[in-house]
């Protein structure tokens, strides 16, 4: 099982990440031994599962201030591969809070 990580953000819940990358609470909680769901605190980075058919590995998601060209050169890839594997057609438009498959 491929993981990503994610940083808790004001407003998450651990069923909203968990909904968000498509996987469940109690994978959350095992992968970070969480005993208390309701512990969940702003700035804390988590573990999440990421399905690897579908993502290759990594799912990012886009924070203010982003670029597609500042992603791309983080996980060194390139903006063109991050664009076709996210079937975007105009890769200048990020919005924060989209989930991009790197």
């Amino acid at each position: 099982m491929e993981t990503t990580s994610y940083t808790v953000r004001k407003g998450n819940t651990l069923f909203g990440i968990a909904q968000f990358f498509g996987t469940t609470v109690d994978k959350i909680l095992k992968l970070n031994n969480i005993a208390d769901p309701n512990t969940l605190y702003v700035g804390q980075t988590i573990i999440v599962p990421v399905d690897t058919e579908e993502t290759s590995g990594y799912v990012y998601v886009v924070r203010p201030g982003d670029t597609l060209w500042s992603i791309a050169q983080r996980f060194k890839t390139s903006v063109e591969e991050i664009a076709r594997k996210n079937g975007m057609y105009n890769p200048d438009i990020l919005y924060p809070g989209t989930k991009l498959y790197i």
